[in-house]
């Protein structure tokens, strides 16, 4: 057993155009002083980095990277969510998901997904000359609209969605593997890896991959009715990051789980502050801490009551309160008579 590193913070729902939420030092230094030790770094978000630099020049990173350190926080990981999301988009998001690209690469989905995957490659180079053993993304979707099975679809549609995901991550896959950096899909509601079937879909595709693994984040599977403590013991090995973040689901008489298209506030299921919702934090430590889990506890703020400020001074504590220090010794140790060979016969009542 080791034990979790924490507690951590994703700045990417607070960057901002106010102090001290508008350039990563200062930000940096208000976690630091909430109890953060790491930031997760959005890379499309040029007031936090220049992911072409970082990866382009060692020199460059190095200089970055001290200066992170010098506010009393370290970097967990770099993130590409939005870059990732652009390795595959249905038509049907074309429009909605062109805002997550530089205005010169939109209405142009061949340019766009182009531009979507040299970002994964700048970031596999970034996270190695920072230093970073894994980073977060997410896959895409080609087959997300057609989640639910009416009408029916058509024999041959998700094996044909699924391979040709595989074939867009692949090459990123190997460049990741070139730079050993393991590239963790957060699992998540709107991307075809979605649950732990669709994982497992993607990662026979991509021929067990070594390097497809996953960010586990429990809030996205309260939502579906998926046992997210189950997960832990099916999935542990391939766990490499978590994002700590709460929710509730609550469903009633009128709306369930697809949320009869409701906003956030007024859904069955939605996101909550850090101790809010319903989630079985204790459990999540102590199982991730038995299997051996010992990347960052990274706190998430998404909620549609508290706001983000009170959300991060709440999850440091949070945070920290439920990280466990693994124990050195057998609780019973102070009863251990001792032992050898002989002993170990004659208890047996072996001659």
């Amino acid at each position: 057993m080791k034990t979790i590193k924490g507690p951590a913070i994703f700045l990417a729902q607070f960057m901002d155009e106010k102090p001290p939420f508008n350039d990563i030092e200062s930000i940096c230094k208000w976690a630091s002083k909430l109890g953060y030790k790491g930031v997760q770094i959005p890379t499309w978000d040029e007031r936090c980095i220049d992911l072409k630099k970082v990866a382009e020049s060692k020199d460059y990173a190095d200089e970055y990277k001290s200066k992170i350190n010098s506010t009393g926080v370290e970097i967990t990981e770099l993130s590409t969510h939005l870059q990732g999301q652009l390795v595959a988009v249905n038509p049907a998001y074309n429009k909605m998901f062109d805002g997550f690209a530089p205005k010169t690469f939109r209405n142009n989905p061949k340019k766009r997904t182009q531009w979507a995957i040299n970002q994964l490659l700048l970031a596999a180079k970034a996270s190695k000359n920072l230093g970073i053993k894994e980073h977060v993304t997410f896959s895409g979707s080609f087959l997300w609209p057609y989640m639910y099975p009416w009408p029916q679809r058509p024999k041959g549609l998700v094996s044909t969605g699924f391979k040709e995901l595989a074939k867009r991550w692949i090459p990123i896959l190997n460049e990741f593997d070139n730079n050993n950096v393991d590239l963790c899909y957060e699992i998540h509601p709107g991307e075809d890896l979605h649950d732990g079937i669709t994982f497992e879909r993607f990662l026979n595709s991509t021929n067990n991959h070594s390097r497809v693994n996953m960010l586990y984040d429990p809030s996205h599977f309260i939502l579906q009715n998926l046992n997210y403590l189950d997960h832990i013991d099916i999935y542990h090995k391939y766990i490499k990051m978590f994002h700590v973040k709460d929710a509730e689901f609550n469903p009633n008489g009128k709306a369930g789980i697809y949320g009869s298209y409701s906003d956030w506030i007024d859904r069955p299921g939605r996101f909550r502050s850090l101790g809010d919702g319903q989630i079985d934090f204790k459990s999540i430590f102590s199982k991730l801490t038995q299997c051996g889990y010992d990347g960052w506890a990274v706190l998430e703020w998404e909620c549609c009551i508290k706001n983000n400020e009170q959300g991060a001074i709440e999850g440091a504590k949070f945070i920290s309160d439920h990280i466990i220090n693994v124990t050195e010794k057998t609780f019973d140790d102070f009863a251990d008579s001792g032992s050898n060979k002989n002993d170990l016969n004659n208890i047996l009542g072996i001659n």
